[in-house]
């Protein structure tokens, strides 16, 4: 067997984020009674503000801006952007959604199925970007915190995918060799790439087929495919 330790992202690709994310800002949306406003629905709402923290991610994994500052403006730059006046953005609003969205558990198909599978024959890892206040909670909620022997996430590591320093703080941590390990994850650069550049063998998970022209060890678009090589 050439693997012995297998490393998986968590948002994205086990834990769906984007339904969890998604029923949350509902929650929000009827909470605070933005209907009364009349100018956006909650489907509005959900696409401004996912759009706004896609870019705010993506300026925090490039070290550009902190994650304080990105709790603070997603909000307020998504109710602005959509014609709430500043002075009426609910305060409590981003502590409100880190509060909910941990306590979700929606998972992508075959997630449980396939870690019952791989638990008896592999060690099995986490490495996240996420933070390290609710990465546990989520993992309660989902209950996947069993499968997971180390957890290692961008603040407990001092750095952020894709930096292979990353990468190296978690075959360290865990152990393990760079050729005895395999990183399954959602995103090209930050967990295909990032390994990569760690010499590490890497899984795309790519459930849309989304078009691209890199080299990679293995790619799915259904986390069930690991059966057929793990």
């Amino acid at each position: 067997m050439k693997y012995r330790h297998l490393f998986f992202d968590l948002d994205h690709t086990l834990w769906d984020f984007e339904k969890n994310a998604n029923e949350t800002l509902r929650t929000l949306y009827e909470r605070h009674n933005f209907a009364r406003y009349n100018s956006f629905s909650v489907d509005e709402f959900i696409s401004v503000y996912s759009d706004i923290n896609h870019a705010l991610w993506r300026l925090y994994q490039s070290n550009k801006i902190t994650q304080s500052q990105l709790r603070e403006v997603r909000f307020s730059r998504t109710l602005m952007r959509l014609g709430v006046p500043e002075v009426e953005i609910p305060a409590t609003i981003s502590a409100e959604f880190t509060d909910i969205l941990p306590q979700k558990s929606a998972v992508f198909p075959f997630t449980h199925e396939v870690l019952d599978y791989l638990k008896p024959k592999y060690r099995l890892h986490l490495i996240t970007n996420g933070f390290n206040d609710i990465q546990g909670i989520k993992l309660a909620s989902s209950n996947l915190t069993h499968y997971f022997e180390e957890v290692i996430t961008s603040e407990e590591s001092g750095c952020l995918k894709p930096d292979p320093r990353m990468f190296r703080h978690a075959l360290e941590r865990t152990g393990a060799t760079a050729a005895e390990s395999l990183m399954i994850g959602d995103n090209l650069e930050c967990d295909v790439l990032g390994a990569y550049n760690a010499g590490i063998d890497q899984v795309y998970f790519n459930p849309d087929k989304r078009r691209h022209f890199n080299q990679i060890t293995h790619e799915i678009s259904c986390l069930s495919e690991l059966k057929e090589f793990l």
